[in-house]
């Protein structure tokens, strides 16, 4: 019995056994395929295709044409800002105050904006033939210009060229010319900075004329004024014969003076006669003789100051001596006013010219420009690197969009 007992035991031992392995056999995972066994789908052989004539063959094309054919390219750096200078007056530089300078940061927009425009262009053109200069190497199609093209063609490659960058917040600028040989590229940036000085004189120049141009014009008023005053004057004079009236009737009133004191001595000198001779006596007739003439010298001249005379009262005068001082008096106030007119706007005009310069601009430059030793451009493992990037790009999405389509059949 016990060994039937332990036989049925073992057996019983050896089905569980083989049903644990039964088991285990149910739960392993499948057996992977070998891979050599796969075979590539033909849209398989088309996506690798694709990657190499869309990827490889453009970027080995580039990197060939960038290191081989591509020209050499080299660059001149220049720097500088715009500053406007504000001088203090005489009284602030005896008070101790120095000189001002700023930035102007409009004035650095339009010299930022003049270097990129057309007007740069042709100036530069005209000194230098900038389509020579950047179709020099025929042999570099891609990077070089087409000397047949127009002048907006020449303004778009310029742009290519020539790099600026603005600092708005400091007023710097910092140009980078660009060309196929060291001597053009310096000779490039020193044009460009030749006629942004240009450009600085000329807005300078602008202000000047417009900060002086009123008083100019009223200078040039000023001056017709005391003219025709002076005209109307020296009229006056060569009329009347009297280069200054109050002068002439200074001496009148002398004369009339000497007359009226000879005419008091004629009076004595016939009393006297008539005191110690007869009437018949020829030194008194001779004495009446003389009062008349003085008296009528005297009549003469109290009618040219307009008196008249007083024995004859109807009798016009010839000269009028107030009315000519009156006329006088008149046309030398003109003249002293036309005068004083004259010399305030020469004031005026000299201020606004002191002002002027005061405010003044000019052309800073903290990096002058300097022939290149080595080539920077083109940057070929840049370019080369790009092209990869973004032809891979590219056949990614074109083959992300193959598969979508083919999903939705």
């Amino acid at each position: 019995m016990r060994h039937l007992d332990g036989a049925t035991g073992v057996r019983a031992i050896n089905k569980q056994l083989s049903e644990a392995a039964d088991a285990a056999v149910k739960r392993a995972p499948k057996p992977i395929p070998n891979p050599a066994a796969a075979r590539p789908r033909f849209r398989h052989k088309v996506l690798l295709s694709s990657f190499v004539l869309g990827v490889v063959a453009p970027t080995v094309l580039a990197v060939v044409y960038l290191y081989l054919i591509a020209a050499d390219q080299y660059a001149s750096k220049v720097g500088f800002t715009v500053h406007s200078e504000d001088m203090s007056s005489a009284g602030a530089l005896l008070g101790g105050l120095s000189m001002l300078t700023q930035s102007s940061s409009s004035d650095a927009e339009v010299v930022y904006e003049f270097i990129q425009s057309r007007t740069l262009v042709e100036r530069i053109n005209r000194k230098i033939d900038l389509a020579q200069v950047f179709s020099r190497p025929a042999f570099d199609p891609v990077f070089t210009y087409d000397p047949d093209g127009t002048i907006e063609d020449l303004v778009d490659y310029w742009q290519r060229m020539v790099r600026i960058s603005y600092a708005s917040n400091s007023g710097l600028i910092e140009v980078e010319s660009r060309a196929f040989t060291r001597e053009d590229a310096l000779a490039i940036a020193r044009e460009i900075v030749a006629e942004s000085t240009a450009v600085i004189n000329e807005m300078s120049a602008i202000a000047r004329e417009d900060a002086t141009r009123y008083a100019r014009e009223e200078l040039a008023v000023a001056i017709e004024r005391l003219k025709q005053a002076r005209e109307e004057r020296t009229r006056f004079r060569s009329k009347t014969r009297l280069i200054d009236p109050a002068a002439d009737v200074q001496g009148q009133m002398g004369l009339m003076t000497s007359l009226e004191q000879q005419l008091a001595q004629a009076y004595i000198d016939l009393n006297l006669t008539l005191e110690t001779s007869s009437g018949d006596d020829p030194r008194v007739s001779q004495s009446r003789r003389r009062i008349d003439v003085i008296q009528t010298l005297i009549e003469q001249e109290k009618s040219k100051f307009g008196m008249g005379d007083t024995e004859n009262p109807d009798v016009e005068s010839t000269e009028d001596y107030p009315t000519l001082m009156a006329e006088y008096e008149r046309l030398s106030v003109d003249v002293e006013y036309a005068n004083s007119a004259y010399l305030a706007a020469m004031a005026s005009l000299d201020s606004a010219k002191a002002e002027a310069q005061r405010q003044s601009r000019y052309l800073a430059s903290y990096t002058t420009p300097s022939m290149a030793e080595a080539s920077t451009y083109p940057r070929r493992g840049l370019i080369a690197g790009l092209t990869a990037v973004f032809l891979t790009l590219a056949w990614s999405i074109c083959v992300l969009i193959f598969y979508s389509l083919r999903d939705r059949r």
